[in-house]
């Protein structure tokens, strides 16, 4: 609401800074996933401790984890990413209620704007993890469908963590927007859900090598079209 007293030309430049901050500080971080969840999971919760496993066995394979820099799921993401050694790193919002960034990142970025922010997860992520969450989860998770079943962006894994938690939704889905005919039966195959963090490693990491066979089998068919 602090916006309503600043001019819209202000509202620009700071809106253009935060993209350039942003493009900028990620533009090098190299393969990474974007792993989304609750903000109030206790360390106790069994889908935080998922999470951790999650973020640890994607570090150990190379990729980065970008979370949204708070606590509950996000810190469990980039706690696993430290363990694991690998790339930490916290798109942090301000809130009204003040967020408070986790301890456990690398690399941190502040912003104003949410959709700022949800340009980064989606524009350096090769895959979205998506844990149990609220309004904010549930946000995230339906943007990035709607950008790949309307091939705004390409398609990329989003992989569900917890088939208790989400088989109610997918079963409404099923019998409310598929029945009547909102969607395609082509479009559950968008996403994936899984109970094992390792599942999780595998799919991004079968996808990742299916994306290194495409380049290949691109450079090669230009080479032979080299004159």
């Amino acid at each position: 609401m602090e916006d309503l007293k600043t001019s819209e030309a202000w509202r620009i430049f700071r809106i253009q800074a935060e993209l350039i901050d942003g493009i900028e500080t990620l533009n090098y971080v190299g393969p990474a996933v974007s792993l989304f969840g609750s903000s109030r999971a206790e360390p106790n919760n069994p889908y935080y401790k998922a999470a951790v496993a999650v973020a640890r066995g994607l570090a150990d394979n190379g990729f980065s984890v970008i979370t949204g820099g708070g606590p509950g799921i996000m810190e469990a993401g980039n706690r696993g990413a430290k363990v694991g050694k690998g790339q930490s790193i916290g798109l942090n919002i301000q809130l009204p209620r003040e967020q408070h960034p986790n301890n456990f990142q690398d690399l941190n970025l502040h912003f104003r704007y949410f959709f700022v922010r949800k340009l980064m997860f989606v524009k350096y992520a090769m895959a979205y993890v998506i844990f149990p969450g609220g309004f904010g989860t549930m946000d995230e998770l339906f943007e990035s469908l709607t950008l790949m079943q309307t091939g705004k962006i390409r398609r990329f894994p989003v992989v569900l963590f917890g088939t208790e938690f989400w088989s109610g939704l997918v079963n409404w889905m099923r019998d409310r927007m598929r029945k009547e005919d909102y969607i395609d039966e082509q479009d559950f195959g968008l996403f994936a859900i899984v109970d094992d963090p390792l599942d999780v490693v595998r799919i991004i990491q079968s996808f990742r090598e299916k994306m290194r066979l495409d380049e290949a089998e691109l450079t090669r068919r230009m080479t032979d079209q080299t004159p």
